[in-house]
């Protein structure tokens, strides 16, 4: 069966302050570290040999996951001295691969949060005998990311930049099938890009390079604002992992969590030990560990780090807090609000004017 590949070395500046202290994939979504419902959605679909690309803290993900086993899957580490690009750092870790020349290997963004089938991926990655399958996702407006069109078999046949007008609505979703010797081919020790030197070199000599089009839920995680939005979906039920710990529904409560006469909703996680007075409401948002919500205040649509705080009456709709970040009485933040780590806002110290709210 499948071995895997998990990037997960970005910075994430895109989450701070959120990622000040912990790595994107390690932050909390829907009750556990991110990388989990990673691990599951691989595991799930039998793989059981994972190596992690790391770069920023390293530590964080050996602390957590140790060797693997309790998540049901065998973990090993590789971490990057200097980044090498997504191909540099997929042939960074080659030398842990366990498969032959042949035998296929997962590799997944760490920051993609995905209901596809990675099975049927798999499938069709040997059904063609392809030397890369990529999962394509279809959107809106693909004006913002580069489009990959596909022929009438599914072979790709371009990697096209962002354009003004899109030739196809298909985009990269951020998980590959590799023939283990095509990434064995990637220039070792110097930055390599799939999307700009392997994918397009792999299609200039005649490989067959497959798009496995999956139209299941999709969310890249690299804002908070699109943490709240995957944290609160996957407590819906509006993209499945079996690594979810309760049941979906309309919130999610960790050990120790302690909701007092306020109403909690919209998808919210209240993690272990938090508190969510009287008479407060937190609609849509995700509160980590430690987190105080006090009587009358209002929290929509933001991330609350651990340890922080946020006063009586005060209103949050869109913001995030950084870890320990206080917010005082009677305060009113505007939405995509960023409160420091620590940070203290002292009571009344912000408002909105009636015509912004």
């Amino acid at each position: 069966m499948a071995e895997a590949i998990l990037l997960v070395g970005g910075q994430g500046t895109r989450l701070r302050p959120l990622t000040v202290t912990t790595p994107k994939p390690m932050l909390p979504v829907a009750g556990v570290p991110f990388v989990l419902h990673q691990l599951a959605r691989l595991r799930d679909a039998g793989v059981e040999h994972v190596i992690l690309a790391t770069s920023y803290r390293p530590e964080v993900f050996a602390s957590y996951l140790d060797d693997g086993a309790r998540f049901g899957v065998d973990l090993e580490y590789v971490t990057e001295d200097e980044p090498l690009g997504t191909a540099g750092a997929i042939r960074n870790v080659a030398h842990l691969l366990r498969g032959g020349a042949d035998d296929a290997v997962v590799v997944m963004n760490g920051d993609v949060l995905s209901g596809h089938d990675v099975l049927a991926q798999l499938r069709l990655h040997a059904q063609r005998e392809a030397a890369v399958t990529l999962y394509l996702t279809r959107v809106e407006d693909p004006r913002a990311f580069g489009c990959v069109p596909t022929d009438a078999q599914g072979r790709v046949t371009a990697f096209l930049e962002k354009l003004p007008e899109p030739v196809s609505d298909q985009i990269n979703a951020g998980c590959y099938v590799f023939r283990r010797r095509v990434i064995e081919a990637i220039p070792a020790g110097r930055v390599v890009s799939v999307e700009r030197e392997t994918f397009p070199g792999l299609l200039a000599a005649g490989a067959t390079v497959v798009g496995h089009v999956d139209d299941a839920y999709w969310l890249d995680l690299g804002t908070p604002q699109a943490l709240a939005t995957g944290s609160r979906d996957l407590v819906l039920g509006r993209v499945h992992s079996s690594a979810l710990p309760g049941p979906t529904g309309e919130r999610l409560l960790l050990p120790g969590a302690a909701v007092d006469g306020a109403l909690v909703g919209g998808g919210s996680v209240v993690g272990g030990g938090a508190r969510v007075a009287a008479g407060a409401t937190v609609e849509g948002s995700l509160l980590m560990d430690g987190v105080v919500v006090a009587a009358g205040a209002v929290v929509r649509d933001s991330v609350l780090g651990r340890g922080s705080a946020v006063g009586e009456r005060s209103v949050l709709a869109g913001a995030t807090l950084g870890d320990g970040a206080r917010v005082g009485a009677d305060c009113e933040l505007p939405p995509g609000s960023r409160v420091w780590v620590d940070a203290v806002l002292g009571d009344r110290s912000v408002r909105m004017s009636s015509d912004q709210s």
